[in-house]
C-alpha cells in the first residue's frame, strides 16, 4: 500500500538542477522505515545478469528492488534514498537513463561513489535503499 504523501520533494534554492535522476533533499512524515540491503544484479536463482554490461545489471538491480519493496507493502515511489556503489563512473549517464525510467517523478535522494570492487567481481553496480510506507 503505497502512499507518496509520506515524503514530498524539498525545492532546494541555490543550487543547480540534479543532472542525473534525485532529488536534493526529501521530507518523509511519519511511517513505517523499510531498509533494503545492497541488491545486486542477481535473478532469483542466484545467477549475475548483465555480465559486463552496467545498463542491463542497473535494470535487474532495480527490479530486485522493487520485488523488495512489493514484499514489504510499498513500491519504489515510497523510496526517499538510494546508495549506488558502481564500479565505472564514466557510466553515469548510461545507469541513470535505466534509473529515469523506474524514477520518472520525485525520484529519491542518491548518493553514487565509484568502488574498485562488489562482493561479486562480476556485478558493476550494487544499490541500498531506505523508504518510507504507511503504517
Amino acid at each position: 500500500m503505497s502512499n507518496t504523501a509520506l515524503k514530498s520533494v524539498i525545492p532546494v534554492e541555490g543550487l543547480a538542477k540534479p543532472k542525473g535522476v534525485w532529488s536534493v533533499a526529501i521530507a518523509s512524515r511519519p511511517g513505517k522505515m523499510v531498509f533494503v540491503s545492497g541488491l545486486l544484479s542477481k535473478d532469483e536463482n542466484g545467477n549475475i545478469v548483465g555480465i559486463g554490461d552496467v545498463g542491463v545489471q542497473t535494470e535487474q538491480v532495480l527490479k530486485n528492488l522493487t520485488s523488495a519493496l512489493k514484499s514489504a507493502g510499498g513500491t519504489l515511489a515510497d523510496v526517499v534514498r538510494v546508495d549506488v556503489y558502481v564500479r565505472d563512473i564514466s557510466k553515469f549517464d548510461e545507469i541513470h537513463a535505466v534509473r529515469r525510467r523506474y524514477f520518472p517523478a520525485e525520484p529519491p535522494t542518491s548518493t553514487m561513489v565509484e568502488v574498485s570492487r562488489l562482493t561479486d567481481e562480476r556485478c558493476l553496480i550494487e544499490v541500498t535503499a531506505i523508504a518510507v510506507l504507511p503504517e
